[in-house]
């Protein structure tokens, strides 16, 4: 008996011992990310391509297969499960999602994207080798995308389903022939084939329901309701229960394939009823089919659930893994987690923040043997496979609690912020503020070191410096006269979701997955800014949520293209004068445009609470000839802010306004401490004066302000977390009005030199944001500053080690 309780002594120290050395593991990995929010990635991991989307497993378990689909090198790898190397990369001119592994181990179905083809290769020696394609049409100009795919071995038919025209394919795959279109309800995301069912199950990603397709008959039967942005699905191996992964609701639905209903819902996120943004997109069940893995790309990490009695399941805990976890698989005892954003906050060989050295331009070598530039942000973000056995109750425990670490989001922060007593600001939703109007203004795409690296007493790098005091000195003198804020990140990466960001403190799963195709040149519409249901928030943006606060609100150009709304909740709250995105038309010029509206409102005492405005010519069109130059149409955004600063603080409601400025997103340039490091400025009567804030900020921060002024609750878990911009308000009112600056550069100059960078120009469409190949867009505006023969140095990912001393009060 004595040597029965020395040994389970021994067990339990060495227990203790194991949960210690994997806390320790775990804190050392620990880094901050921008937007405030931490990783500290969970066991080995393995470098994959740009944006792993969907990690499929050869039956027989030897192979694993990732499609990588973003911005710049889009491919397809072959990784050995038994030593977890990548054996292949094949180099895929377009692809989307779409992956499926035959019963043979052998072949292998992809889908090729936007040219509208099924990608056909054969696992030879280790070795991806091309076989055919499988064209869904013929028509050069067809929109048909496919996504999901699903063979079924025994008949030689192939199930394909798309997210563009919004229907299944039914193929014969040895033929090519298409032997069926049917139209779907809406974009579909995958499709799952039951053998022992005779249905094929579809998640129509933009309709809330799993669609079942019956083989036998090729006819639809009842749809199954489930949650928002229905994406992955998991089907038990008897065929009784499915199931799937919700993006907007944080959760994964129980179906019960017998009766076709939804028996249970789990929540994965971190905490019961939590506001949007887990971002559910992964399934992978555990070989006895007793635990159920959840990825939850958002909060970058996974929900472990027992499913041992479904209808009855429990929650295990969580593990925290890469940036923007999208697919998993469970092999052989083992998870594999595909990370969408990789590690890549993680610090780069020169340190955070090496202001004495600076990065070249960085090149890698496709698989076709191109040169292929991996400077800019779209293509920085390279995703990693976490490795890790399945871990036992005792690790989920120290795992979990990883999790909560990282995780500065929790439920009583949403009506409850920190802040200071008697600030402006308030703490509570629904406390009263002193500042009754709020002027929300967006521009396009700069960073921290393009415009402010020359302002003394911020951190700044001016060998960066494209825009400084002579082009920008109405901006200049914001941050002099009120406050300086060098630490501010965008939560976007570009302007597709950077303005959905911007305006909701989120972007859908639509969005993440699909922007950096169509910024890649592969295809594809701009579908952000309200231009598309499925790649809104499920709530709607912050005039939705004003709408029903009861809070006045007026648009000017944010959301309204062509003077017309882009949503329904504005369509009486725009100013139809006011130009959106359209760079023939002058900043200044809608400055003028707002004044006319802001007048007749203010004397008819009718102005709104909230008011967001566009003011997008700092985007510039490069060096089109003919057209004006970069320095031009930054001059002309500029002049119109002083403007509007001036204007605005010599009317009656000055002492009672507030003004955020910021870019949509800073993917346009580099700068020496991260990627996402934007110019951002206040004014206002309780703004304070001459000062200097470090603070970390996002745009979830300056959201969450604005909502607190104005009484409405946070939107999603980021603004919620968000810490808000209480340090930069003053306690005293100042009044003093603000005086604009002239240009200091002829704001009608054009661009006259035939540069290369002139004829890549001239090929650009700027009919709207980021239209263009952005990357050659960001080389094109760094030439027209720094000389044609001047090479642009690559933005940088920045670990941000710590948040400032007085976040930790």
């Amino acid at each position: 008996m004595r040597h029965l309780v020395i040994l389970c002594a021994v067990l339990f120290a060495l227990q203790l011992n194991a949960q210690s050395d994997l806390k320790t593991q775990l804190a050392s990995k620990r880094v901050t990310l921008p937007n405030g929010w931490k990783l500290s990635p969970h066991g080995e991991s393995l470098a994959l391509g740009d944006l792993p989307l969907h990690v499929a497993v050869s039956p027989n378990q030897k192979y694993l297969l990732v499609t990588n689909n973003g911005q710049s090198v889009q491919s397809l790898q072959l990784i050995d499960v038994a030593s977890n190397h990548v054996l292949d990369s094949k180099e895929l001119p377009k692809s989307w999602y779409g992956l499926k592994v035959a019963a043979n181990n052998k072949t292998v179905f992809v889908s090729g994207g936007n040219d509208n083809v099924i990608l056909v290769f054969e696992i030879e020696a280790g070795k991806l080798v091309e076989k055919d394609k499988i064209a869904l049409t013929t028509e050069k100009k067809a929109v048909i995308s496919p996504a999901g795919i699903e063979y079924d071995d025994a008949t030689g038919i192939l199930y394909v389903v798309t997210k563009e025209n919004n229907s299944l394919y039914v193929i014969e795959a040895k033929t090519k022939t298409i032997l069926a279109q049917h139209t779907l309800p809406a974009e579909a995301f995958t499709c799952l084939f039951s053998k022992k069912k005779d249905i094929l199950y579809i998640s129509v990603w933009g309709g809330r329901q799993i669609l079942p397709f019956q083989i036998s008959t090729h006819k639809f039967m009842s749809a199954i309701p489930v949650g928002d942005h229905p994406n992955e699905m998991l089907l038990t191996k008897n065929g009784q229960f499915l199931y799937v992964a919700n993006a907007n609701d944080n959760s994964v639905s129980v179906v019960d394939t017998r009766i076709g209903k939804e028996i249970e819902v789990l929540n994965a996120a971190l905490v019961p009823n939590a506001l949007a943004g887990s971002s559910t997109n992964g399934l992978a069940l555990s070989a006895n089919e007793e635990r159920l893995y959840i990825a939850n790309a958002d909060n970058n990490c996974l929900a472990v659930f027992e499913v041992e009695k479904p209808g009855q399941s429990k929650s295990l805990g969580f593990i925290p893994v890469g940036w923007y976890p999208t697919s998993l698989q469970v092999v052989k005892g083992k998870l594999y987690v595909a990370n969408g954003k990789g590690f890549s906050s993680f610090a780069n060989p020169d340190g955070p923040n090496p202001i004495e050295k600076k990065q070249t331009v960085t090149y890698q070598k496709s698989d076709n043997n191109k040169k292929v530039r991996t400077g800019y942000i779209g293509g920085l973000m390279k995703g990693t496979m976490s490795i890790f056995k399945e871990p036992t109750t005792q690790e989920l425990a120290v795992l979990s609690e990883a999790v909560y670490q990282n995780t500065p989001y929790t439920k009583e922060i949403e009506l409850s912020a920190l802040g200071e007593k008697g600030n402006p600001i308030p703490m509570k939703v629904g406390d009263a503020s002193p500042i009754n109007y709020v002027f929300y203004i967006l521009k396009e795409n700069r960073t921290y070191d393009q415009v402010l690296a020359d302002v003394a007493g911020g951190n700044g790098d001016t060998t960066l410096l494209l825009f400084g005091e002579k082009y920008t000195p109405n901006q200049h003198k914001l941050v002099k006269e009120f406050v300086l804020l060098d630490n501010f990140y965008v939560d976007g990466e570009v302007s597709a979701d950077g303005h959905n960001w911007s305006t909701s403190a989120h972007a859908t799963d639509y969005l993440e997955k699909t922007w950096p195709t169509s910024y890649g040149g592969r295809g594809g519409k701009y579908d952000g800014e309200g231009n598309r249901a499925i790649a809104n928030p499920k709530n709607g943006f912050i005039w939705d949520y004003c709408k029903r606060a009861g809070v006045s609100y007026r648009t000017y150009g944010e959301f309204a293209d062509n003077f017309k709304p882009n949503i329904p909740s504005i369509a009486d709250h725009f100013c139809p004068d006011f130009a959106s995105f359209d760079q023939n038309v002058m900043d200044t010029t809608r400055f003028h445009a707002w004044k006319r509206d802001f007048d007749r409102l203010l004397a008819l005492n009718q102005v709104p609470r909230f008011n967001s405005l566009h003011f997008p010519n700092d985007h510039t069109e490069g060096q089109r000839l003919g057209k004006k130059t970069p320095f031009a149409y930054v001059a002309d955004n500029d002049y119109a802010i002083g403007l509007f600063i001036e204007h605005l603080s010599k009317s009656p409601i000055w002492k009672e306004t507030a003004v955020f400025i910021v870019e949509d997103d800073a993917q346009n340039g580099p700068d020496h401490v991260d990627a996402h490091r934007t110019t951002a400025y206040l004014a206002g009567g309780f703004v304070k004066r001459g000062f200097v804030d470090h603070t970390p900020y996002s745009t979830s921060s300056m959201l969450r302000t604005m909502e607190l002024i104005l009484g409405l609750a946070p939107m999603s878990q980021y603004d919620a977390a968000a810490t808000p911009m209480f340090r930069s308000f003053s306690l005293t009112l100042n009044v003093t009005p603000f005086v604009h600056e002239k240009p200091r550069t002829n704001l009608f100059e054009v661009n006259v030199l035939d540069t290369p960078s002139a004829q890549k120009s001239a090929k650009f469409d700027f009919k709207k944001e980021d239209s263009i190949p952005d990357l050659e867009f960001s080389e094109v505006i760094w030439k027209a500053v720094k000389g044609e023969d001047s090479v642009m140095p690559a933005p940088r990912r920045a670990a941000i080690l710590a948040a400032s001393e007085a976040d930790k009060d």
